[in-house]
């Protein structure tokens, strides 16, 4: 069975860090693109982040800019989502999803097929 597992949430303090995981079960991610998501309760899911296999071009949402990383191994078919400086409004469970490999990736939803069960980040004092 294909399956995306996440990792690495937890409670931090506001300006903290902390490397969120994206393991590839069952496939290789080299074969996909990488997005990033999160949900927040009583909020829509929101993309955060992507990466692209081919060209290794990433985005990011406009909220996260400067302060978020994305990046891939491909030795441990994984890719990390890195969150600095980490703010109460980052706080959401984190979903990592994967898209036909496109030159561009998109942080919206639409196309990502298989999707990891989530990990919860907090973020408060």
């Amino acid at each position: 069975q294909l399956q995306l597992v996440e990792s690495g949430g937890g409670l931090v303090q506001p300006g903290g860090s902390l490397r969120l995981s994206c393991v590839g079960s069952g496939f290789n991610l080299d074969f996909y693109n990488v997005g990033w998501f999160r949900q927040a309760p009583g909020k829509e899911r929101e993309g955060v982040s992507c990466l692209s296999l081919t060209s290794g071009q990433s985005d990011f949402a406009d909220s996260v800019k400067g302060r978020f990383t994305i990046s891939r191994d491909n030795a441990k078919n994984t890719v990390y989502l890195q969150l600095n400086s980490l703010e109460p409004e980052d706080t959401a469970v984190y979903y990592c999803a994967t898209d036909s490999p496109y030159y561009y990736c998109s942080i919206s939803p639409t196309g990502y097929k298989y999707w990891g069960q989530g990990t919860q980040v907090t973020v408060s004092s």
